[in-house]
């Protein structure tokens, strides 16, 4: 199987959305005195118009902002195609906030005044996170590239290998010979990196979900 590599064109780089620029410059210091680099925007609006860096990272939100709060922010990002792990901090936190933020994925839900420590070690983790949510993005990338290079015949093929058939029952459904099988059964194996059928079936697994009914 493939195992492509995220190449890092920046170092990580933190987002902060918070209307109050107090917090926000304090923020800006604190991470400056780490060598964290970071980006800060009053709204999530003013993020919305900001080109994310091709570079790991996480976004500090706030819950409770003018226009758009930072709790129907989160619920929204899957939608806008963001990916970055979240950490919510607020002035006037609740447990069901609290819930709700953490069921959606959050890293932490801090309350302001928050100890600093507890911050950095929520965005060392959030970029942590990030660096394997965009290794696993690249990896599953490089597959769909591969599968793109598969003749119908050969995607055929692979879908019932799959499923369990042996060469002679997929030559039966197919109704070509079981040669051909072979033929684009060695070509799968090879246009998809695969060392052994196991193999083959974790990189469908990861291209299609695992659902394969029709097993025979």
């Amino acid at each position: 199987m493939t195992n492509a590599a995220v190449e890092e064109k920046g170092p990580p780089i933190v987002y902060i959305v918070d209307d109050d620029p107090s917090v926000r410059a304090g923020l800006e210091d604190l991470l400056a005195s780490v060598g964290i680099e970071c980006r800060s925007f009053a709204s999530t609006q003013a993020f919305l118009t900001h080109q994310l860096s091709d570079a790991p990272g996480c976004l500090v939100l706030d819950v409770r902002m003018p226009g758009q709060g930072g709790l129907d922010f989160q619920r929204q990002m899957e939608s806008l195609g963001i990916g970055l792990p979240v950490i919510f901090v607020t002035g006037h936190g609740d447990i069901a906030m609290t819930a709700r933020a953490m069921k959606a994925g959050a890293i932490e839900f801090l309350a302001k005044p928050f100890d600093e420590q507890a911050l950095l070690d929520a965005i060392n983790e959030g970029i942590g996170k990030d660096r394997i949510r965009r290794r696993e993005a690249a990896s599953l990338a490089e597959l769909r590239k591969l599968h793109c290079t598969l003749t119908i015949g050969e995607q055929e093929v692979m879908e019932l290998v799959v499923r369990g058939l042996l060469n002679k029952q997929i030559a039966a459904q197919l109704d070509v010979s079981e040669i051909t099988v072979k033929v684009r059964r060695g070509q799968v194996m090879r246009k998809m990196n695969a060392r052994s059928v196991p193999d083959l079936v974790r990189t469908y697994d990861r291209l299609f979900g695992s659902p394969r009914e029709g097993a025979g």
